[in-house]
């Protein structure tokens, strides 16, 4: 099924040193006949068409030796709830391409996902101040504070390889204490609470997780696969919010593993 995306377009090229401006309105016909020619022929993935109009800008603007385009998207897809009902969830789409004349195409593709995060450190406090006197019946988690989450992830590779969105998506997901939903039912926020909780994670952690995720998803991606994965907290306790990221390659990511 074919999805159409609402989309924010930012395209450059370099200029020589003898010339005063570029020609803008070369990139605002570029940028539509791409688009025209993807309502006729349904573009493959956004970093496609990102490649595709960084192409055309060099051949449009022939004193230009680098061009460079990013676009982000809305996205949404369907996510089922424990309970089994559906549920749509937005996300944000960002694709790079990069091209210097002479040179291979770059391109990178990315996501930026909101989930949640249970604090480990004040739930290993209070456990150490008051131990299961703070634990109900059962199996319930000593209490934490919550944090929500924005991760970011990106890959850029070679033109010939592809990289799908949705698996980017489904990695930040599953690195979080618990994804979170629009909607929810009494029962369904029950069951992202404790599911956070049973699995607290400091940013850093949601950043390991989406890196180890990634290397064992792209086994067949080069290893010069450059992966960026930033993570913020947004504190609910504190007054400032804590991030982590690491700019990598896979090659570096095998390395370490071994």
């Amino acid at each position: 099924m074919d999805t159409l995306l609402n989309c924010d377009i930012d395209v450059f090229v370099d200029l020589p040193s003898t010339q005063r401006g570029s020609h803008l309105s070369r990139n605002l016909e570029v940028i539509a006949e791409i688009v025209e020619q993807g309502i006729a022929q349904p573009i493959k993935g956004l970093e496609v068409l990102a490649a595709d109009i960084c192409r055309k800008l060099l051949d449009r603007h022939e004193y230009a030796t680098y061009a460079e385009v990013h676009i982000d998207a809305d996205y949404f897809l369907q996510r089922t709830l424990h309970t089994g009902r559906k549920s749509i969830e937005s996300y944000k789409l960002m694709a790079r391409a990069t091209h210097k004349r002479g040179d291979g195409m770059m391109k990178m593709i990315g996501a930026r996902v909101v989930g949640m995060t249970a604090c480990p450190c004040a739930m290993e406090t209070v456990d150490e101040i008051h131990g299961n006197r703070v634990k109900m019946e059962g199996d319930l988690p000593t209490i934490t504070h919550n944090q929500r989450n924005v991760t970011t992830l990106m890959l850029e590779v070679p033109e010939e390889c592809e990289v799908e969105a949705n698996d980017l998506i489904e990695i930040a997901e599953a690195s979080f204490s618990s994804p979170t939903f629009e909607i929810l039912k009494r029962a369904e926020e029950a069951h992202v609470v404790l599911t956070a909780h049973r699995n607290p994670k400091f940013v850093e952690d949601v950043v390991r997780d989406n890196l180890a995720l990634i290397l064992k998803k792209y086994t067949l991606l080069p290893d010069d696969t450059i992966v960026t994965v930033s993570s913020e907290s947004e504190e609910s306790i504190h007054k400032h919010n804590a991030m982590a990221e690491r700019v990598t390659t896979l090659g570096e990511l095998r390395h370490d593993s071994v």
